[in-house]
């Protein structure tokens, strides 16, 4: 089982994000803390397996003072089976991070550092509403390395406004420069009514041609390939050894808790000949709404429903072809009690024959051009 933990602070919101986040907010993250705490209580008996891995994300974790978080962690061990967690990350803006900080993280068992490092121009990152400079992320990147983080993740993101082939090669070797275990490279997707996505529409800012950036998505193919690293998933690269386990736990339908404001859980997993049955949270995005929520002694949901069936199948369909190694047959038939050729097999053969998927040793994967048209793939098995 993993554990993931929503951090909804940020000194200011980025440009193009959506994600559930308060700017200026940091005075309530001591009453934060004890909430995460008390919705971590209220629902212990979710949690009915030792937890493997544990994910801090936001928001930026790294906006979290030293001995607040220290205290998270020291109760949470209180809670919940923690000493059975093998790979536990925590995110951080390069433009927060302190050494006491980073002392703190790695003296309470943090072992993985997600950097959102995004370009190498500094132009560029302001464009995007950064708060840091690419200076700051070599800074941080070094600091990080001496506290002991030698797992290191950098996010880049390619598509950008005003960006260049150029400027994309440069933004990967500086990231290689930087000697990273692993890397997380996503094409832009403008979000509605975020800054980012009102100049686009007005005109003021101009996304790249889609062919351009099918090149900057190759180009990242080649590079990380030529300095050692393994793709794993559509935008995930590592050395070997070094793919973030929690992401594949995601992937592969491992059951998780989420805590937090705008977290999700997928909980009470039961798969086998009757088919795979789960329960899916979400908690409120509203930080007022979660404490006042937590406060009463109830967990601060906002939509609870049982997945199971086709609904099943197909997120097992997703998720998996997200991944380079595909969707195992073996896996399928044993989560959903049918076999894959059973559930898709026309369709399989169909986008087999379009060039988007192939068969190998027992696995669907999608192809170089499937990975391109991933949504045309994935409209065509939800018709089925």
């Amino acid at each position: 089982m993993e554990l993931y933990i929503h951090f909804p602070f940020c000194v200011r919101k980025c440009r193009y994000c959506d994600f559930v986040s308060y700017p200026g907010a940091e005075g309530s993250i001591p009453a934060y803390i004890d909430a995460l705490l008390a919705e971590a209580a209220l629902r212990k008996e979710e949690v009915t397996e030792p937890i493997d891995t544990v994910y801090f994300g936001g928001g930026t974790p790294s906006l979290v003072p030293a001995h607040e978080l220290a205290r998270l962690v020291r109760m949470l061990r209180r809670i919940y089976p923690l000493q059975h967690v093998t790979e536990w990350t925590v995110e951080a803006n390069p433009g927060t991070l302190t050494p006491e900080w980073l002392k703190s993280a790695r003296d309470q068992g943090m072992n993985r550092i997600s950097l959102g490092m995004q370009a190498s121009q500094d132009r560029l990152l302001k464009l995007l509403g950064r708060i840091h400079s690419h200076g700051d992320v070599e800074q941080s990147v070094l600091a990080a390395k001496s506290a002991g983080f030698d797992h290191l993740n950098l996010d880049l993101i390619f598509g950008l406004p005003e960006q260049n082939g150029t400027d994309w090669k440069e933004t990967l070797l500086a990231a290689m420069d930087l000697e990273p275990d692993h890397l997380s490279a996503y094409g832009l997707i403008p979000e509605e009514n975020t800054p980012l996505w009102t100049d686009l529409q007005s005109g003021a800012l101009q996304l790249p041609e889609p062919e351009d950036e099918r090149e900057m998505y190759e180009e990242a193919l080649q590079i990380t390939s030529g300095h050692g690293f393994q793709q794993y998933e559509i935008s995930n690269f590592a050395r070997p050894g070094s793919a973030c386990r929690h992401n594949i736990g995601y992937w592969s339908q491992v059951p998780y808790i989420g805590l937090g404001v705008s977290a999700a859980s997928m909980v009470f997993v039961r798969q086998g000949s009757e088919g795979m049955k789960y329960l899916r949270k979400t908690n409120v995005n509203s930080l007022s709404h979660y404490f006042r929520g937590i406060s009463s002694g109830h967990p601060a949901l906002d939509e609870e429903a049982w997945v199971q069936g086709r609904e099943a199948q197909f997120e097992t369909m997703m998720l998996g072809l997200r991944k380079t190694e595909g969707v195992s047959e073996a896996d399928f038939f044993r989560m959903h009690g049918v076999s894959l050729e059973a559930g898709y097999g026309p369709k399989l053969e169909k986008l087999a024959e379009e060039g988007l998927l192939y068969h190998d040793g027992g696995f669907w994967k999608l192809t170089r051009l499937g990975m391109d048209l991933q949504n045309t793939v994935l409209v065509d098995l939800l018709d089925s």
